[in-house]
């Protein structure tokens, strides 16, 4: 199959799924497009284990991608800047106390809680998986999914106070996810001294470089954006900024992730604001949207034929899809935790915050790209199944009974807000 075939059917793909979700399903278009591709990669698996020969096909077609390379090194680039876009740096500024403290405590709690439970879960089922290797598995799949987040908002009315808190923290725990998922691989695979002083190290000159060479680069770019008036050259400098960015963050030893994520966020506000034409706004932010959807079924896709390649016994499905409810309780422990502690601090507390924050924490493409860069490991098959279980019944349950559960719990607006407007100020 050449590359032309792949990305003909790739496009094809999208365009039908995106047909079928608007005139049947009605979900929001990111949300809906995600989730039928994810569904019907679902499918495709269960119909391809039935016939003959078509996991070794898979295997062998699998065996042509470095998927390390291409997710860690190429897509997730792109992933985390489409995300930062969507955040407002001024509304942030008001919930700076939530969003810090649920999108690195948080995150790094949510790890621990999935890592041990999944650990504990595995050896009642009689599999003995590595402590290490669950807890690597609770740092991909804690970070929520800012796309999907944003998705749902656009169509369900909440308080302006929480929507920004979930929104900022779905965007910032993708960063200290990516972070916690680079030194927790380092641990699990021996490059990586798991000692409090040396992971402390890492994690500062990551963290610090990170965000002055993210302000160096998304400045660049603003300047860059106001000396020209036409939204294609302006769409190829954003682009430009996200993988070049990545790119030269990577080679610094900086971390990559919140590099872009710091830029997009100076893009998304000040570059927006300042720099761009209402032409090139509407432009540039649809060009983004269509890209996350696109790499999004990419990383699906992925997942099916890993998971069509995948020949493990039925105990493995059932230890990974009891995976969905211990992400959960761990999410709720992970926002619960920190807001009993903090709570006389914390500022336009909702009285249902930490049930709304649990139930709004989509997984999607970012913790899908992570699992798919695992290395060779026992239990790899078992992670990733567990990774599309999660986001599965993220995207198929929570996402659309989210309006449902704000309503019952009395919390809902009277009429939706459109999130992406309400979280950038646009002039």
């Amino acid at each position: 199959m050449s590359f032309l075939d792949l990305l003909g059917a790739l496009l094809t793909a999208v365009a039908v799924l995106g047909y079928v979700n608007y005139r049947l399903v009605r979900l929001p278009d990111t949300i809906g497009i995600t989730a039928m591709g994810l569904l019907v990669s679902f499918v495709l698996v269960l119909a391809g284990n039935a016939i003959p020969g078509a996991s070794e096909w898979a295997r062998t077609l699998a065996g042509r991608f470095d998927f390390s390379a291409l997710v860690l090194h190429g897509l997730l680039s792109v992933l985390l800047f489409a995300g930062s876009l969507h955040v407002n740096i001024a509304e942030l500024a008001r919930m700076k106390l939530q969003v810090f403290v649920l999108s690195t405590v948080g995150v790094l709690l949510s790890t621990l809680l999935v890592g041990c439970g999944a650990w504990a879960m595995f050896r009642a089922l009689g599999t003995e998986l590595p402590l290490r290797w669950c807890l690597l598995f609770g740092a991909l799949i804690s970070p929520t999914d800012p796309i999907a987040v944003l998705g749902v908002l656009k169509t369900v009315g909440v308080p302006r106070s929480l929507e920004v808190e979930i929104a900022g923290e779905s965007l910032f725990n993708d960063g200290t996810g990516v972070v916690a998922f680079l030194v927790m691989l380092g641990i699990a695979t021996g490059t990586q001294e798991p000692t409090l002083a040396s992971v402390g190290l890492l994690l500062a000159e990551e963290i610090l470089g990170a965000v002055l060479l993210g302000l160096a680069l998304g400045y660049a770019a603003f300047f860059m954006l106001r000396g020209v008036d036409s939204y294609p050259v302006e769409i190829l400098i954003t682009l430009a900024l996200a993988t070049a960015g990545y790119s030269l963050a990577e080679h610094l030893h900086v971390s990559a992730p919140i590099t872009v994520v710091v830029a997009g966020l100076v893009i998304g506000n000040h570059g927006a604001k300042r720099a761009m034409s209402e032409a090139t706004r509407q432009h540039l932010f649809s060009f983004w949207d269509l890209i996350d959807q696109v790499l999004n079924l990419v990383l699906f896709g992925m997942v099916g034929l890993q998971l069509l390649a995948f020949a493990g016994h039925p105990a493995s499905y059932l230890a990974a899809f009891l995976l969905v409810p211990v992400v959960l309780a761990a999410r709720f422990a992970s926002v619960g935790l920190p807001a009993l502690v903090l709570g006389p601090w914390l500022k336009h507390r909702s009285p249902h915050g930490v049930k709304v924050l649990t139930w709004a924490g989509l997984r999607g493409g970012i913790s899908v790209a992570l699992v798919l860069s695992l290395p060779a490991f026992e239990g790899r098959d078992t992670f990733i199944l567990g990774t599309y279980a999660v986001v599965l019944f993220s995207l198929l349950v929570q996402a659309p009974t989210l309006g449902w559960y704000l309503r019952r719990l009395g919390i809902g607006a009277a009429a939706p807000v459109d999130a992406s407007a309400s979280l950038q100020s646009r002039a």
